[in-house]
């Protein structure tokens, strides 16, 4: 069998060709090699012990298991299993968001379906979109908005009604096929699609939708909005005007700039008071008359932003040329893509008014204020992108941790008192406080582009309160005794704990919150790289293997044995002991070690 990274790249190459149809992708799922670096895919994740319909999970994976499953595919006898519906809190709401659960098989063969639809579809799609895309994340999305919004009059926020449960099949199945010349894989993808859902233990049928919580539905969905995106893209090529922006100068600029000019050959030939009056009169004047007029019809533009089904378009225009664009937008999706536009949500606002887009509030700035450059002093701010945090987001995360409590007195003024954390009680200080820590940075890693990031000082600030209240629960003690028993030198708190190497301390956070205007380091919200070789040592390589790693029986039959948390062992068997040692959760056994360690599971 071939090199399952030798396929998809070889689908890669034609992937930029718009009129090439790809032939014969069904038969790639008869490959196991491709069945073994899904599985390695998919077992990272936190939800691949979670069982689906059928009540099986990855434990017991095996070569025996995958054969069967291309068995199936090969006689066209494969029918996925309804996915198993359960609902998740949204946060900050009452509401609550329909989540399916695939069962292993079928994740199996989503991760093969995904990785060959993605080395397809991937190299075509918009710049302009960002939302479950390698490289990519909310941090990209915002720092293009950034970039490309400078200079906006108006913001179209973009909302479409229950997006991803209302994408049309047929209009997903068409878009598949206008790259797709293969029936047998399309007749799999309607399988999938119409293989309906489970809700206390009652069967229903789905007509429309992504298949919530699989594996491919995130390339599924930008399969489907790529037309979304191909059509802005045409839109602006249309709505565009003008090589050069605002190219009419301002009817008083002229006689400013020469009134300046004078000022500041004056004060050269002759520094006295008058004349510095003068030219700081005639500056202030200069500074505050437009350069160039804003009300310039031979330019106009237009740009776009999209993460998943929350989009931003941006006009240099007017407020009627927006309606138009919000209108062919809304006429667009409901005749081509069958979707929705939430007339509540979807706004046209000014730019110099807040925008919320991914949590921050977005606007245009119109300060005045100047800067001195290289070409004197300058106004710089005017027209530029501005990203903040809103206030009302750090102080819904304080009260999702339960790390605050705000009262009132009796003049009705807000009195806000940080609270300790009985949940973190049990666990001892070191982990405590890293619980404590690794919320703030969660925080902060996000809102870091924001201009106002110093702001999340006070957030820092109730939760430094909260550890100490909460330390000081749990050792019945008071804040201050726990503050001076773990503070440090520097003025901040911590704990010791010995390691391999030595003791060491864990600081509660003290890193500042400065603002970082990077759109992707490690700690962003990328999507996961997925590896696309077999290591030995690794999951689909200890499963060929065809060793015990119990008793060392050679070549076996093996099946995986997998645990959801390594925290949940206890140690009563070998079995057991040897996934702690070895700080694994997953065995590779024999078919008599397998049977005996479901003796005590």
């Amino acid at each position: 069998m071939r090199n399952p990274e030798n396929v998809l790249k070889s689908l890669s190459e034609n992937a930029l060709k718009t009129e090439y149809r790809y032939e014969r992708l069904y038969r790639n799922l008869y490959n196991p090699e491709f069945y073994l670096l899904a599985y390695q895919n998919i077992a990272t994740s936190q939800g691949s012990m979670t069982a689906g319909a059928d009540g099986r999970t990855l434990d017991g994976m095996s070569m025996e298991r995958i054969e069967s499953i291309i068995a199936k595919l090969k006689d066209h006898s494969y029918q996925p299993n309804p996915a198993r519906r359960v609902y998740i809190a949204k946060k900050n709401s009452k509401k609550k968001r329909p989540l399916g659960i695939p069962s292993t098989d079928d994740k199996l063969i989503q991760e093969v379906i995904r990785m060959i639809l993605e080395v397809i579809y991937e190299p075509t799609f918009s710049n302009n979109s960002h939302g479950f895309r390698p490289k990519r994340s909310c941090h990209t999305a915002l720092k293009e908005v950034v970039t490309l919004f400078t200079g906006a009059k108006w913001i179209i926020e973009g909302d479409i009604k229950a997006c991803f449960d209302s994408f049309d099949h047929h209009v997903t199945i068409n878009l598949l096929r206008k790259r797709i010349k293969d029936e047998a894989f399309i007749s799999l993808m309607w399988k999938f699609l119409r293989a309906g859902y489970m809700e206390q233990w009652v069967y229903h049928t789905t007509y429309s939708g992504s298949p919530q919580g699989s594996g491919m539905s995130p390339i599924l969905s930008n399969i489907y909005l790529h037309e979304l995106d191909v059509f802005m893209a045409n839109l602006k090529s249309k709505f565009d005007r003008g090589e050069t922006r605002f190219r009419k100068v301002h009817e008083n600029h002229d006689k400013v700039r020469w009134a300046f000019r004078k000022a500041k050959k004056n004060l050269e030939v002759n520094r006295n008071e008058e004349n510095v009056k003068a030219f700081k009169l005639a500056q202030k004047n200069m500074l505050s008359t437009p350069h160039l007029s804003e009300m310039d019809n031979s330019y106009k533009r237009l740009q776009y932003n999209r993460y998943a089904d929350d989009f931003l378009v941006a006009i240099i225009g007017s407020k009627e040329d927006a309606q138009s664009i919000k209108e062919q937008v809304k006429v667009f999706l409901q005749d081509t893509l069958k979707l929705t536009m939430s007339e509540e949500k979807t706004h046209i606002t000014h730019s110099s008014e807040m925008v919320r887009y991914l949590g921050y509030d977005i606007r245009v700035s119109r300060s005045q204020d100047v800067k001195r450059t290289k070409k004197g002093l300058q106004r710089v701010w005017y027209g530029k992108v501005q990203l903040y945090v809103p206030k009302e987001k750090w102080i819904a995360k304080l009260h999702e941790y339960g790390a605050l409590k705000i009262k009132k007195d009796e003049n009705g003024k807000e009195i806000w008192k940080p609270i300790h954390r009985g949940a973190l009680m049990p666990l001892d200080e070191v982990a405590i406080i890293s619980k404590y820590n690794s919320e703030i940075r969660g925080l902060y890693n996000y809102y870091r582009m924001a201009i106002n990031a110093c702001n999340l000082g006070k957030f820092h600030s109730i939760m430094r309160g909260s550890c100490l209240k909460t330390l000081a629960a749990k050792y019945n003690s008071s804040v201050m005794k726990m503050y001076i028993k773990y503070r440090s030198q520097n003025g901040d708190f911590g704990a010791n704990y010995k390691t391999k190497n030595g003791l060491k301390r864990c600081e509660f956070y003290n890193e500042g919150f400065k603002r970082d205007k990077s759109d992707a380091p490690q700690f962003a919200d990328i999507m996961p790289q997925y590896r696309e070789n077999i290591r030995p040592n690794s999951l689909a390589g200890r499963l060929k293997s065809g060793v015990c790693e119990a008793c060392g029986a050679s070549p076996v039959k093996v099946y995986m044995h997998h645990v959801k948390r390594l925290k949940d062992l206890r140690e009563d068997n070998e079995f057991e002991k040897l996934m702690i040692q070895k700080r694994r959760k997953s065995l590779a056994l024999c078919p008599e070690c397998y049977e005996e360690i479901k003796q005590f599971t």
